[in-house]
């Protein structure tokens, strides 16, 4: 038989020669969010990567938020940020934020201004566009590139004091306006943001800009691999030119990777934050949304998402995953581990004529057939139930196999019963379904000679519960046009069902069941026993092409 080889994944052959070659000897890694929205699946595969090379080689990983944005950023989106982290599974082993290092970039520009590298410039952020040039012509030097290096300071640390207002000044790096990667033609690495710092309040009115800022983080701390996604790889000769610049020694290095993209899924975190803002969804953490916090409120477990993310591996080339990947992973997760249990969405009652008002059984259903150990729960049996509404019909298609006219079905794990009739209203839509059990055909039995093609559940009316349900379809179509022509308007229906009464009893927030031949479904975690609710976290059939 030929052995099939298994897929590389190019970080960690990075890595292993690294370590080979004795350039490293230990691995240092991090994973560097701005806090300015929540974490969403693309998140998760770098948090999967940068923390699985931790535990892979054993080495370390930090968590730091990268915080040179005053205006855009919140300590909410801080806080969320590290209870995502915590609930993929993953530990930090430091915490930093790109503001703890303010005072040493401060030093270090100054550096750069005093070694001629750097130029405070007053060219606005539009002329400087476009003197910057295309791909194909070399950009315009700005008339303040040669500056005395004096004046330079001074006027930088004028900026620094608030002595100009946003946009008045710049510093820039002194690189080459000529360069074929228009990312070095004398980027900006400065800019005046006279807006409060979520950390460090009105100190600061000067920030750096992310391509400066980012490498001196990763050096600062000792990062030995900088693992970002594929867009930043044109920034990378920059990212080198920092750290080299400024003086640092080993330095860390720079590798891309792909980044996710999920169909039927909105990754941007303005069209994320757009679909909040506007009312499409009821915050960021709404079942529908791609946020991690959003996935947890839908029921996805944890351990479902780091193997999605596994699975789909670490690449150079970007593509988009089916969305069914995604959701055979968590199907697959709570097939094993989710507790079965019967609900009725739709109900519609129905009357066992000849089983007697006054007696009741209890049927034994499997608490999770395919799992060693989960045991089993009662569920009673009377004369009046309800069944899902779809299992009658007075008109049967081909091949109908559940209850109808003329027919005989099984009810789960209790008796076969025939129809006898029913009442139907001015609408002519059915209100209850009569029908007669056979005596010796339990569950177990010897069926008294009679095969049936159907098995259907059943709630007892007498001591159901009555449940809220939310089923949730694609927020997002795959269509082109705009975010708002692409909107799902009925990407949420609300049910109100009946249960039996085990889902209820000692239910708590994030309990998952399997709501037999519905789907699975998972306790809210604003779950109250008085007025239970559930999400739908994943239909039963999975169209996931293996």
């Amino acid at each position: 038989m030929e052995e099939i080889a298994k897929p590389t994944n190019f970080i960690e052959d990075i890595i292993d020669a690294d370590l080979k070659s004795g350039k490293h000897t230990a691995i240092a890694t991090r994973f560097p969010p701005e806090p300015n929205g929540y974490l969403h699946i693309g998140h998760a595969k770098a948090v999967c990567i940068n923390f699985g090379i931790k535990e892979k080689y054993h080495g370390t990983c930090n968590l730091r938020f990268d915080d040179t944005n005053p205006s855009k950023e919140d300590v909410e989106y801080v806080n969320s940020i590290q209870e995502d982290i915590k609930w993929l599974g993953f530990e930090w082993d430091a915490l930093y934020y790109a503001s703890d290092y303010f005072e040493k970039m401060y030093e270090l520009a100054e550096k750069l201004i005093k070694d001629g590298l750097a130029y405070v410039c007053d060219l606005s952020a539009e002329e400087i566009s476009k003197t910057r040039g295309t791909l194909t012509e070399p950009g315009v030097d700005s008339p303040y590139r040669n500056r005395p290096v004096d004046e330079n300071l001074r006027l930088f640390r004028e900026m620094r004091a608030g002595k100009y207002d946003d946009g008045e000044k710049v510093l820039r790096a002194k690189i080459d306006m000529a360069a074929n990667n228009i990312n070095m033609r004398d980027p900006v690495i400065y800019r005046i943001v006279k807006a409060p710092h979520h950390r460090q309040g009105t100190k600061w009115v000067i920030y750096p800009m992310y391509d400066f800022a980012h490498p001196l983080e990763d050096a600062i701390e000792g990062i030995t691999h900088s693992c970002c996604s594929l867009e930043f790889e044109d920034h990378r000769p920059l990212y080198d030119w920092v750290v080299e610049k400024c003086g640092f020694n080993p330095r860390p290095r720079q590798i891309e990777f792909a980044r996710l993209n999920l169909t039927h899924t909105v990754m941007s975190k303005r069209y994320l934050r757009q679909l909040v803002e506007d009312g499409v969804v009821e915050g960021w953490n709404d079942p529908r949304m791609p946020t991690l916090s959003g996935m947890r409120e839908r029921g996805y477990p944890p351990e479902a998402i780091r193997d999605f993310c596994s699975r789909i591996g670490v690449s150079k080339a970007n593509s988009e995953v089916d969305i069914a990947l995604l959701e055979h992973c968590v199907r697959e997760n709570l097939n094993e581990n989710a507790t079965r249990a019967m609900a009725v969405l739709k109900p519609l009652k129905l009357i066992v004529e000849n089983y007697p008002a006054d007696k009741t059984e209890e049927i034994e259903i499997e608490n999770n057939p395919g799992k060693e150990g989960a045991g089993v729960h009662k569920a009673t049996f009377g004369r009046e139930l309800y069944i899902e509404e779809s299992d009658f019909s007075l008109d049967p298609p081909p091949k109908y196999f559940r209850l109808k006219p003329g027919g005989t079905v099984r009810l789960k794990g209790a008796y076969i019963v025939e129809y006898t009739g029913s009442d139907v209203d001015e609408n002519g839509n059915v209100t209850e379904v009569r029908c007669r059990y056979i005596e010796d055909s339990r569950s177990g039995g010897a069926n008294a000679g009679i095969k049936v093609k159907g098995v259907i559940h059943w709630v007892n009316a007498a001591d159901c519960v009555d449940i809220t349900v939310n089923r949730y379809d694609y927020l997002i179509n795959d269509v082109e046009g705009s975010l708002e022509d692409r909107v799902n308007p009925d990407s949420k229906t609300v049910l109100h069902g009946k249960a039996e009464k085990f889902v209820a009893d000692g239910t708590k927030p994030f309990d998952r069941f399997q709501f037999m031949r519905q789907g699975y479904y998972m306790a809210r975690s604003d779950y109250d026993p008085a007025a239970p609710v559930f999400n739908e976290i994943v239909g039963l059939k999975d169209n996931y092409n293996k």
